[in-house]
């Protein structure tokens, strides 16, 4: 857990003096995504962009948004 901590401390000296709590927030909230994502990656845990496209284009015809 200490090195967690180090890191938050490490991100934040590297803000700009007048960041805000909300620009902590969002900072943080992104280094997990990316290092949730990162995770996934070398789990195996993902999908081709391809896979990825054909999936947006069934849900975008399922919702209506394009003409079959």
């Amino acid at each position: 857990m200490a090195q967690v901590r180090e890191q938050v401390i490490e991100l934040i000296k590297s803000l700009p003096e007048d960041a805000t709590l909300e620009d902590i927030h969002y900072h943080l909230y992104v280094r997990e995504k990316v290092e949730h994502g990162l995770k996934a990656i070398d789990e195996g845990r993902f999908v081709s962009q391809e896979e990825a496209e054909k999936r947006v284009e069934g849900w975008l015809k399922s919702s209506g948004q394009i003409r079959r």
